[in-house]
């Protein structure tokens, strides 16, 4: 609890920091929304399912797909999450990576943490969300969180666009329901393929094809 309690001042002066170096607060996109979730090939289906609810219901989704590495990379991250009215954090893959060294993964509750903080310093230019696969689970592997009820989505693509809707329900008037959201879902999967091998990638976590699955899903929903 010491550590997570030195890690969070750090993370507040990190966040304070880069508001005093702004002569005014970042403007923040209305319905952005910063996707917070583990880029391997296990997830994509539920990293399209995300694309696909947040688009249905005239969000913006936002990752960090785009960024490039190095020095500043910290400062670029933090800056899109001030630029996001709300953010996503899916925790459902704390296991340990196969990979060797075998590690668990770190990057989606340090952005976590850093969108918390930002929420606390200007609570209404931030809202967070966090979503899980497991009930309870989020209790043990973050404890710091007691008190706030992640969405479930129970691993499946069905229960993110549930817990999108659930999430959002208070901030849209867009209503669309799960069928509908798992028609687009079905056709943009159909098509991942093509749009992939179009763009010259070698997977579906590349900042080009996020893009053009964002635009896809646009346009299937307005000719839907």
């Amino acid at each position: 609890m010491a550590q997570g309690s030195c890690l969070h001042r750090a993370l507040i002066r990190t966040v304070r920091g880069q508001a005093r170096r702004a002569s005014v607060l970042p403007p923040v996109s209305p319905d952005a929304v910063f996707v917070n979730i583990p880029y391997d090939k296990g997830f994509s289906r539920l990293y399209l399912a995300y694309i696909v609810g947040l688009t249905h219901l005239g969000l913006d989704p936002r990752a960090t797909l785009g960024i490039p590495g190095g020095e500043r990379r910290l400062d670029r991250i933090l800056a899109l999450i001030q630029s996001c009215r709300y953010s996503i954090h899916d925790l459902s893959r704390v296991q340990l990576d196969r990979t060797p060294p075998c590690t668990p993964r770190f990057n989606m509750p340090f952005e976590l943490g850093l969108a918390v903080t930002w929420s606390k310093l200007y609570p209404r230019q931030h809202t967070w969300f966090v979503f899980e696969s497991r009930t309870r689970r989020v209790q043990k592997s973050l404890s710091d969180l007691d008190g706030s009820d992640p969405n479930i989505h129970d691993g499946r693509v069905e229960g993110v666009m549930r817990e999108i809707c659930n999430a959002f329900v208070r901030s849209r008037s867009v209503r669309p329901n799960v069928p509908e959201m798992m028609r687009t879902y079905r056709g943009l999967s159909r098509r991942l393929n093509v749009i992939t091998a179009a763009a010259g990638a070698r997977s579906v976590f590349e900042a080009r094809i996020f893009d053009d699955l964002c635009f896809a899903a646009k346009a299937a929903i307005s000719h839907a």
